[in-house]
C-alpha cells in the first residue's frame, strides 16, 4: 500500500545511516506563539537542533519568518500585498531573525551563518555548485547553515516559490539523508467522507493521486504563504531523490529528538524502499536544470528510455521545439505531449532537426565531422520526471 496508519518498521530502517539532515522551520512556529517571543522561540529550536548534533548529525537549517520577524518590528498586524512592502519587511525581519539565531547557537558553543538565496542561485549550473561548496565547507567547520529565501530582492521571477520547496531543493542538493519540514500540525491526515480531516498517516512509500487530492492549501494564518500542498511537493522532491522527508508538528521543537529516536511522529515519507538515490548530476537535470526546448519522440521510443534504460537516439524523435545548443537541457515528451524526463542535448536543434527520424549510423553522412554521438540524450545524462518511468542509474 502506498501509505498506511502504523509505521511497519519504515522509520527504524530509513534511520539506519543518516548522517546530514536538513530541518525546516515556518514562520508560524517562529512568531505566532501566544506568550512566547520570537527570541525564546529560536532559542528553543537552536536548543533542540544542538541534540540533533550531538548525535553526530550535520544539520541545515531552512527559516521561515522573516517577513513575519520584520511584520512584528513594525507593528504590522495583516501581511503586506505590494511587493516592495514584502521586500522591506523581510529585509527588516532578516536582521531580527539571524541576531536571535547567533545569539542562540553561540550560547550552546557553535557558530551560524546566513545563505540568502533565489531561483538562480540553485538553477545556475556555477552558482549552484558554488552554493554546495559554501554549504559543505560550513558543515565540515561545525557551523550552523541558516538558509532563506532572498525575499527582499525576490520577485515572481526568481522565486524559488516557497521554503517547503527550498528545504528540498536543497535536500536535493547537499544528498541530506533526511529532511524535517517542521508545521503546526501532526503531520498528514486522511479526509473523511465529509472532508474532514481523519486519522493521521504514518508512512507513505508512494505519492499517490488520491494523497494530491487529500493536500490542502493555504491555511488562512496572517503569516503563512504554504499548505500541506506545497509540502507534499517538496516530499515529491525528495523522494525521487531516493531519501526521506517527514511532516511533523513543531509547536514543541522537542519532536526532533523524537524523530531522530524513531518515534512515530508526524508522517514519514520514505523514498529508499528500492534502496537507490540519484546520481548528482541526475539531480541537477532533475530539479534545478532550466530547460531551453524539448523534443517529441514515438512509443518505441518512449518505451526504451522509460522502461528499458536506454539512450535516445536521433530515429525515435519525431519532432522538436524551440533553439537549443550542445549542452543545453531538453524536456522529452511523448506524443500527448506529456514530459517524460530531462536530458542534455549531443546536438543543437537544426543538427537534430536533420537526423531525427534516422539510424544512428547515419549520422555521419548527415552532419559530417560534427558527428561526434550516436545518441542525441545519452542515458548518463537523462533523468526521467514522469512518474509511470523507472529511473535507472
Amino acid at each position: 500500500m502506498a501509505f498506511s496508519a502504523s509505521d511497519d518498521g519504515v522509520r527504524a530502517t530509513a534511520l539506519k545511516g543518516v548522517r546530514r539532515v536538513v530541518v525546516k522551520v515556518g514562520t508560524r512556529l517562529l512568531t505566532d506563539v501566544d506568550g512566547v517571543s520570537a527570541a525564546e522561540r529560536i532559542d528553543l529550536l537552536v536548543g533542540a537542533i544542538a541534540e540533533l548534533r550531538q548525535r553526530g548529525w550535520e544539520v541545515l537549517l531552512v527559516t521561515s519568518g522573516a517577513i513575519g520577524a520584520g511584520m512584528t518590528v513594525m507593528g504590522t498586524v495583516t501581511r503586506p500585498r505590494a511587493v516592495p512592502e514584502l521586500q522591506a519587511h523581510a529585509a527588516i525581519g532578516q536582521c531580527r531573525l539571524m541576531y536571535h539565531y547567533e545569539t542562540a547557537c553561540v550560547a550552546r558553543g557553535f557558530h551560524c551563518a546566513q545563505l540568502l538565496l533565489t531561483a538562480d542561485d540553485v538553477q545556475n549550473r556555477e552558482r549552484h555548485l558554488n552554493v554546495a561548496s559554501c554549504l559543505d565547507t560550513l558543515l565540515a567547520r561545525k557551523v550552523l547553515p541558516v538558509i532563506n529565501e532572498n525575499d527582499s530582492v525576490s520577485v515572481a521571477e526568481i522565486r524559488l516559490g516557497d521554503n517547503d520547496t527550498l528545504a528540498a531543493m536543497v535536500a536535493a542538493m547537499l544528498r541530506a539523508d533526511l529532511t524535517i519540514l517542521l508545521t503546526s500540525i501532526n503531520g498528514m491526515r486522511l479526509r473523511t467522507d465529509a472532508g474532514t480531516l481523519g486519522s493521521r498517516i504514518s508512512a507513505v512509500t508512494e505519492i499517490t493521486g488520491e494523497l494530491r487530492a487529500m493536500a490542502g492549501g493555504t491555511d488562512g494564518n496572517r503569516f503563512s504563504v504554504g499548505g500541506m500542498a506545497t509540502k507534499l511537493r517538496a516530499a515529491e522532491i525528495v523522494m525521487r531523490a531516493g531519501e526521506s522527508l517527514v511532516i511533523a508538528d513543531g509547536r514543541d521543537f522537542g519532536v526532533l529528538g523524537q524523530i531522530a529516536g524513531g518515534e512515530d511522529v508526524g508522517t514519514w515519507f520514505c523514498g529508499r524502499a528500492q534502496g537507490r538515490r540519484m546520481p548528482g548530476h541526475k539531480r541537477f537535470l532533475a530539479f534545478f536544470s532550466e530547460p531551453v526546448g524539448a523534443v517529441v519522440i514515438d512509443s518505441g521510443a518512449e518505451e526504451a528510455v522509460c522502461r528499458k534504460g536506454r539512450s535516445l537516439l536521433p530515429g525515435g524523435i519525431v519532432s522538436l521545439d524551440g533553439a537549443f545548443g550542445r549542452g543545453d537541457t531538453v524536456r522529452i515528451l511523448n506524443e500527448n505531449r506529456d514530459e517524460l524526463g530531462r536530458g542534455v542535448s549531443n546536438y543543437r536543434h537544426d543538427e537534430v532537426a536533420r537526423i531525427r527520424g534516422l539510424k544512428s549510423a547515419e549520422i555521419r553522412r548527415i552532419l559530417g565531422q560534427d558527428a561526434c554521438f550516436d545518441e542525441v540524450v545519452h542515458r548518463d545524462y537523462l533523468v526521467l520526471t514522469h512518474r509511470s518511468g523507472q529511473e535507472v542509474s
